[in-house]
């Protein structure tokens, strides 16, 4: 029987769509439809014509709930880098989903229970890394993937992943070229939304912000400042300002002191949901907050490190004692989280995430094989962790041109060579970025939103809350805290390395607190069950929900 627009319902939709117009031209469906019901006809027809490839048409981010009357099946999609998030758990023989994984975990359906597995794998990575949450029982799921449920079942399927294949044809102008064209496409076709008329962006002063502004349809630049850091290492705002005079854009500055910082760090957490040891995601919280004051939409520059090679760990030869390489964030050892942790479990390999895609890459480029590893697991697990759940809780919406897959497409296909070259990383990038920006912008050294925590840590006005973390009862659930302690007195004494293992911590901790304190350790791994499909719990996020028959 042929699929028609009345058995497909949109059960549930979180992202937006860059290139509707011409998906609209090209399924036959109006423009003048408000926003929400142009998107919903897109994927309606977009499925009907294309099936279970129709991804492969939509180029934005991506949350979808698909429910096939005919087949009865459900299908749970996300965007194939990851730039939305949703989280799925089976409970009473019913399929739960939401973008806020606190939703699920506070369901009276679901017994909540923590992933003692997970914890172990953060401390090292810094992160919670794959498919498994801090959760038992919740599961995120994968870029590129999605869930297909009949009712009885739940089936992962693997529908896109990133692929690298070096072609050797091409100079470096030529690769400029045609980067500089995608670009063209992309903001073409962000520009002249009536609906979102006027955008703003983040800019950091690095090239990928400032081209991002450069090539774009915003007004105003925004960046974030640190009271007493504006002449050090830490403040990179004079520079953004710099390059916002030089595109001829307004700017803003956001300065933010260590009282805002640290006041600011458990609602961040609460409203990612998991733990995260990323400190940048509570600057990028109030400069969301900040830029919501003057437009509900704002450009974001993620994903050019990972598709083009940006990070210091990519051009990095591999340890020596290394089997894989476990992504451009990792914080511990596995002697460091023994040493701390009281329930440390010696059958957890921390590689395990790693492995299976290091493997599957064997034979390539070390330098594509890296970025495979980052695209798979860092930049979804952490980078847009931090902006797609922050941006959501502050009621922005962001977009990430530079996360197009179009533009994937091309980085893809240059080769590592030209990725670095006269001792530049994302050197193609760069060279495609000059055409709009001076050399002196293009070619800096990376800048991103570097944060002085390592300074604030260490100063006992504002230490106190984190001490008393350290030593408080969640500690003593999960951790020596004579070890906690001892770490702590070093990075006093001058270890100031040892910031971003006391953060992660701390992280964990208000986390911890927060979700219940003791929770109780799992004792089994939740597994699917048959049942019906259920109604979705309620994202934060702008979403589409259909009622059931």
């Amino acid at each position: 029987m042929e699929k028609t627009e009345k058995s497909i319902q949109i059960r549930y939709f979180s992202g937006y769509i860059r290139n509707w117009r011409s998906l609209c031209a090209e399924l036959g469906i109006s423009t003048s439809l408000s926003r929400q019901q142009r998107e919903e006809e897109i994927i309606k027809n977009a499925y009907i014509s294309w099936g279970m490839d129709f991804m492969s048409h939509i180029y934005g981010c991506f949350v979808i709930a698909l429910w096939d009357d005919e087949e009865q099946t459900l299908y749970v999609i996300r965007d194939q880098v990851g730039q939305k998030h949703i989280f799925y758990a089976e409970a009473g023989g019913e399929l739960i989903c939401s973008g806020d994984i606190s939703e699920l975990a506070n369901d009276s359906r679901i017994e909540k229970r923590i992933n003692k597995r997970m914890l172990q794998l953060y401390l090292f990575y810094g992160y919670p890394i794959g498919s498994e949450t801090f959760y038992e029982g919740i599961y995120k799921l994968m870029p590129g993937h999605y869930v297909k449920w009949d009712g009885k079942k739940a089936e992962v399927v693997r529908y896109w992943k990133p692929e690298f294949a070096p072609d050797h044809s091409k100079t470096v102008d030529q690769w400029a070229q045609e980067i500089r064209e995608v670009v063209t496409q992309i903001f073409s076709e962000e520009s002249g939304d009536s609906e979102f008329p006027y955008k703003e962006s983040f800019l950091s002063g690095g090239v990928d912000s400032s081209y991002l502004l450069a090539a774009g349809d915003a007004v105003f630049a925004n960046t974030v400042g640190y009271v007493g850091f504006e002449d050090s290492g830490f403040d990179e705002s004079s520079l953004a300002q710099h390059t916002a005079e030089i595109l001829g854009k307004g700017f803003r500055k956001r300065m933010i002191d260590a009282e805002e910082f640290f006041g600011r760090i458990p609602a961040v957490i609460e409203g990612l949901g998991q733990p995260l040891g990323d400190a940048s995601a509570v600057a990028f919280s109030i400069g969301c907050s900040a830029v919501k004051e003057h437009t509900k939409v704002v450009y974001s520059g993620e994903g050019i490190d990972e598709f083009f090679g940006g990070y210091n760990a990519h051009k990095t030869p591999m340890q020596p004692d290394w089997k894989y390489y476990l992504t451009c964030s990792h914080i511990m050892s596995q002697d460091v989280i023994r040493s701390i942790m009281k329930d440390y479990d010696e059958s957890i390999d921390v590689s395990d995430p790693v492995a299976a895609i290091w493997n599957e890459t064997e034979g390539q480029d070390e330098l594509d094989r890296k970025l495979t590893t980052d695209i798979s697991l860092w930049l979804e697990g952490d980078i847009y962790l931090n902006t797609d759940r922050t941006s959501t809780a502050c009621g922005v919406e962001l977009h990430t041109p530079f996360s197009d897959l179009r533009l994937f497409n091309v980085a893809r296909r240059i080769p590592a060579e030209m990725k670095f070259m006269n001792d530049q990383n994302k050197y193609a990038f760069r060279k495609a970025a000059s055409s709009l920006l001076p050399d002196e912008v293009a070619f800096r050294k990376k800048v991103g939103f570097p944060v002085p925590v390592r300074k604030w840590l260490a100063d006992e006005r504002f230490n106190k809350p984190i001490i008393s973390m350290l030593t408080g009862e969640t500690a003593k659930t999960y951790f020596n805290t004579d070890e906690l302690l001892s770490m702590w007195e070093r990075f006093i004494n001058g270890e100031e390395l040892l910031w971003n293992r006391i953060y992660a911590i701390y992280a964990f901790l208000l986390w911890a607190s927060a979700s219940g304190g003791k929770l109780p350790p799992a004792s089994r791994r939740s597994r699917l069950r048959g049942g019906r499909v259920s109604d979705f719990s309620v994202d934060r996020s702008r979403f589409i929900v259909l009622p059931k028959d």
